[in-house]
């Protein structure tokens, strides 16, 4: 049981940190916002079967969307202004 949670653990880590790099700022926070929903709503789950589907459902996604990071830099656009963040000189005291 133990492996099974670490294998988890390591694949939702995986999963946000390549949604991360998505160059597009809708793609980006609508992949975290699902990663994160899909595991809190799949946490109780103990069956060894249906573990088994759903991490390879999540594995298939893994490289969806280090596809789509790649793609995404290779055809990328500027970022949107909801993505600046302030410079210091910017900030307010």
């Amino acid at each position: 049981m133990a492996s099974a949670k670490r294998t988890t653990m390591s694949l939702y880590k995986s999963l946000l940190r390549e949604s991360k790099k998505l160059n597009s700022y809708n793609f980006r926070m609508y992949a975290l916002d699902k990663i994160r929903h899909d595991f809190r709503a799949n946490k109780n789950v103990t069956e060894p079967a249906q573990l088994d589907v759903l991490l390879k459902k999540a594995r298939e996604n893994l490289d969806v969307i280090k596809r789509q990071a790649v793609i995404g830099h290779m055809y990328g656009e500027g970022h949107l202004v909801i993505e600046n963040r302030p410079s210091q000189s910017q900030s307010t005291t």
